[in-house]
């Protein structure tokens, strides 16, 4: 397991390095790959690297691409991360936020704190993640509650019950944007995520969420791997099940909500990497769960670079994109679970 671990792990990670550099290359303004990685180098304290680059190139690479480049790596590991949690947890491998009405949870909170908070830096962008937690947590717990028929939530169910409190956060959300005023169209275009215009402030704000979430849901691999047995053999094993559940789905909605608030929408990912890293490796929380960060952030990575490239000088919001991969295959999972379940 260890070496099966240290083979994923370490590869991925080393196609993360190599994915940073040749998207930070790529955009409108080509900057040659040796003067990415000397201008890189340069910003590394204590390191004498000889300044042959402009202050443009400089701007460009440092100011403009690498926040975005860790943006996206953030963010697609925290969805992604978030995804395995949400379908170890309900045993159920269509459950991901975004399917489950999370990420719109979080989007009506995000988007409350925008219209009427965001006249102050203090209450408006550091406190959207914790307003789209709220707002997620809100409607986690309509979904289970709507979907616990006779203490058994069945997978369409579960689905059908995160349609209908997706339904209402929309219809809410678009009233807010309706009242909006001049921030309506700042708003469209963020619910339909995007990346575009971040900077090392929001790293700095969600960078300690994924920290935390992270180390913690690593930690309960082996609790995963109990509770996929069912309830009833990990509390023969010990696990305070109820509690346990709790935890980590309080954890995975705080990662998910988290990255809703600073990029708006983005579905899909929590549900097709996690499938396609469980098909390649198994079930094993211990090896899913690392791999498939790295997995989510590299694939994040590279389809906000496609957004960013797709059409000449316009740029596609991303979630658009997430949603043309991931819908079909949603599709696909669901379509074959009601055959299995037939």
């Amino acid at each position: 397991m260890n070496n099966k671990r240290f083979f994923w792990t370490g590869g991925l990670f080393l196609l993360l390095l190599f994915s940073i550099i040749l998207t930070i290359m790529i955009g409108a303004v080509k900057v040659p790959i040796e003067t990415t990685v000397r201008i890189l180098l340069g910003h590394i304290p204590f390191l004498d690297i000889d300044q042959n680059w402009t202050s443009s190139q400089d701007s460009i690479i440092w100011n403009l691409r690498l926040p975005r480049t860790f943006l996206a790596i953030l963010i697609g590991a925290m969805l992604s991360l978030s995804g395995v949690a949400f379908q170890g947890i309900l045993h159920n491998p269509l459950a991901e936020p975004y399917i489950l009405g999370v990420s719109s949870g979080a989007a009506l909170g995000a988007a409350t704190t925008i219209i009427f908070l965001n006249q102050n830096l203090f209450i408006g962008q550091l406190t959207l993640p914790f307003f789209a937690l709220i707002g997620s947590l809100i409607t986690l717990g309509l979904v289970l509650l709507l979907s616990n028929v006779k203490k058994q939530r069945g997978n369409e169910t579960l689905i059908l019950a995160g349609v209908v409190i997706q339904s209402l956060s929309g219809a809410i959300l678009t009233f807010l944007i309706a009242i909006s005023g001049e921030q309506m169209q700042s708003i469209i275009f963020w619910m339909m995520g995007s990346l575009a215009n971040k900077d090392w402030i929001d790293i700095f704000i969600i960078l300690p969420i994924f920290i935390i979430g992270m180390i913690y849901l690593f930690t309960q691999s082996r609790v995963l791997n109990v509770m996929a047995l069912g309830e009833r053999a990990a509390i023969h094993l010990g696990v305070n099940v109820a509690r346990k559940k709790l935890i980590i789905l309080i954890v995975a909605s705080m990662l998910a909500a988290s990255a809703v608030s600073i990029v708006g929408i983005i579905g899909f990912v929590g549900l097709v990497i996690p499938h396609l890293i469980r098909l390649l490796i198994g079930p094993d929380h211990r090896i899913l769960l690392p791999v498939s960060t790295l997995a989510g952030a590299i694939f994040l990575l590279w389809t906000d670079t496609l957004a960013r490239i797709v059409i000449d000088s316009r740029e596609v919001p991303i979630g658009v994109l997430t949603a043309f991969i991931g819908a079909p295959v949603f599709a696909y999972f669901l379509r074959k679970g009601l055959k299995e379940g037939s």
